[in-house]
């Protein structure tokens, strides 16, 4: 397959000036001449590439450069489609072209609210997204699926009024755009949520009226539907899962059935639809991430210890973090080429980024990075595509 996608750099290339082409149209073009200019592309049902089996049409393609996406999705249907698909990750997989960005909820410079941000994996920053459409929301929930973002339900206050919502939003990162997805079946806010074999699930939180909730469920991307699950034993907010071994983990937070934080950690199985009970949990956690196969956390209690656990034995261990500025300044985690990075939520110049390399050899795990959001951090996942 390289050798004949190699012979074939002329065709590719071509296509990609087409591309440079499409972009300086759109922006000289009238609106009119635009809107015929997608009719006309929508309208051919030939090849992808003429002159190219598909199969190797679709390699082609997968071996554009990540900033240009959003260009290429805009020559016709038939590639739009292409890349909005799971086989166009897979398919650049197979190519070695996945590229790793991590983007970054920034608060907004009154605090007011909030956007997004895209930094590479040298912490350049690439451009800002779109705004997130609806409401200025809080306690929202994000995840990744399939190479795209999803933000979901939250509470928000509208005519001064708190409403909480169970609207889902995806932005394809590809595309450079958001979209709207199926409704959750719940409204929630401060709630857990992961993704786990290709599936998202919405655990817990708070509901319409302020109720604490005990519900559960799980979003198919293939039928764009929500399907309630089983409930938690007990209700549960303010928490946070993750996926392990094909598993939800649920753990931190608070409980009706607990004094202050809960140290439980509910595990669900999808092959069983069940939930099963781990009595060693975590307390009340500010940060967390999966790195490899082992879960990485930040106490609110102890923002000077690293809290990492391995599902494999159900063990923790604490690993002392690196004191920069005040001991009072906090953590958020990011996760760029197998490493954490820890973004102090404070601004300042004193104020570095940690990074640790769980891989490194014993005594320098620790290191600081020139990655920097330009703002404070609320959270950041990390988006191969």
């Amino acid at each position: 397959m390289p050798g004949l996608v190699c012979g074939n750099k002329r065709l590719l290339k071509s296509n990609m000036h087409f591309i440079d082409s499409f972009q300086q149209d759109t922006g000289t073009h009238s609106k009119s001449n635009s809107l015929l200019t997608f009719k006309t592309a929508d309208e051919f049902h030939g090849p992808i590439l003429p002159g190219l089996p598909d199969d190797v049409a679709k390699y082609c393609l997968a071996l554009v450069p990540r900033p240009d996406f959003p260009a290429m999705g805009g020559v016709c249907r038939r590639w739009r489609s292409f890349m909005q698909s799971k086989e166009f990750i897979t398919v650049r997989k197979l190519a070695g072209m996945l590229e790793e960005w991590l983007y970054v909820l920034i608060v907004d410079g009154e605090g007011e609210g909030s956007h997004w941000e895209v930094l590479d994996c040298l912490g350049q920053k690439h451009r800002v997204l779109p705004s997130m459409p609806g409401p200025v929301k809080l306690g929202f929930g994000v995840a990744v699926l399939h190479g795209k973002l999803l933000v979901m339900a939250g509470y928000s206050v509208v005519d001064g009024t708190g409403v909480s919502s169970g609207d889902v939003y995806q932005y394809d990162s590809c595309l450079n755009r958001w979209s709207k997805l199926a409704n959750m079946n719940v409204a929630r806010y401060d709630f857990a949520c992961a993704e786990v074999n290709g599936m998202v699930y919405a655990v817990g939180g708070y509901g319409m009226d302020g109720e604490s909730l005990s519900s559960a469920e799980v979003y198919n991307p293939d039928d764009n539907k929500w399907t309630l699950i089983e409930s938690l034993r007990r209700p549960r907010w303010g928490c946070f899962a993750c996926g392990f071994e094909g598993k939800l983990y649920v753990m931190g937070g608070r409980s009706s059935f607990t004094i202050g934080n809960s140290k439980f950690v509910d595990v669900y199985n999808p092959e069983m639809h069940a939930w099963g009970e781990m009595k060693n949990g975590c307390v009340m956690v500010t940060a967390h991430a999966v790195l490899g196969k082992k879960l990485f956390c930040m106490e609110w209690k102890n923002q000077r210890k690293l809290t990492i656990f391995n599902p494999e034995d159900n063990t923790w261990k604490m690993v002392a973090v690196p004191v920069t500025g005040s001991s009072r300044i906090g953590f958020q985690f990011g996760i760029l080429g197998e490493k954490l990075l820890l973004f102090s939520l404070e601004v300042g110049p004193g104020c570095l980024t940690l990074l640790y390399d769980p891989n490194a050899a014993p005594g320098s795990e620790w290191q600081t990075s020139q990655i920097k959001p330009s703002g404070l951090c609320l959270c950041s996942v990390t988006i191969k595509a």
